[in-house]
């Protein structure tokens, strides 16, 4: 089953948010979901402990540099699918993590400041590619967006598409259910209401399908 890795430098940009919109969809698909928490904030243990995991979830905390490989390998071979959520720094563990990925998501914020740090990380996987001498498929997803987009975003955007860099569509909107996950726990479908749930979920449910489609080949 697919490992995704969680990647960017930039601290904010919404990786544990990504990882936990995207596993507990998946879940709520059917798929086995191990979500390994390789971030010092240990904001995916914060969520798992909250209140009690979803359905055929399972989070992993205190994943080494010297483990992560091993963890990801023993844990693909169960039939998994695997959401590491790396550390927001370009470091040796992050690398290894993106070395075994299916695919890597780099999400971020429509800003100049999280463009330009968000785009090392899309460095790192062309360095990964190269040493390992294959193509690892990558995708920025935007995160935090607004209805309506800003001259800014569409700019970025722009500067993305115009370099060949995968964009998920649709982003992840700016959601008062999607920051509650980490105040109340679980998922989207067991939280008491939170802003405009059924457009939360809407989102949740398109995003989880558009990664989806890039696990099985079915989109670039």
């Amino acid at each position: 089953m697919p490992v995704v890795t969680i990647a960017s430098p930039k601290g904010g940009a919404g990786k544990s948010t990504t990882a936990v919109i995207l596993g507990t969809q998946l879940a709520r698909y059917g798929a086995n979901v191990t979500m390994l928490d390789c971030d010092p904030t240990r904001a995916l243990t914060i969520w798992a402990e909250k209140g009690i995991l979803p359905p055929r979830i399972e989070v992993v905390t205190d994943v080494a540099e010297s483990d992560i490989i091993r963890t990801i390998k023993r844990l693909d071979q169960d039939g998994r699918v695997v959401i590491v959520d790396l550390e927001g720094v370009a470091s040796r563990l992050v690398s290894r993590a993106i070395s075994q990925a299916d695919l890597v998501l780099t999400p971020m914020r429509a800003t100049t400041l999280d463009a330009t740090i968000g785009i090392r990380a899309l460095a790192l996987v062309a360095e990964e590619e190269e040493s390992l001498d294959r193509s690892i498929p990558h995708a920025v997803v935007f995160t935090m967006t607004r209805a309506i987009r800003s001259k800014q975003h569409s700019g970025i955007e722009a500067s993305l598409r115009e370099a060949k860099v995968d964009i998920i569509e649709p982003s992840l909107m700016e959601r008062a259910a999607f920051s509650a996950l980490f105040e109340f726990g679980g998922d989207l479908s067991t939280m008491a209401p939170q802003g405009n749930m059924e457009a939360a979920v809407a989102n949740a449910d398109a995003f989880a399908q558009a990664v989806y489609r890039r696990l099985v080949g079915e989109e670039k």
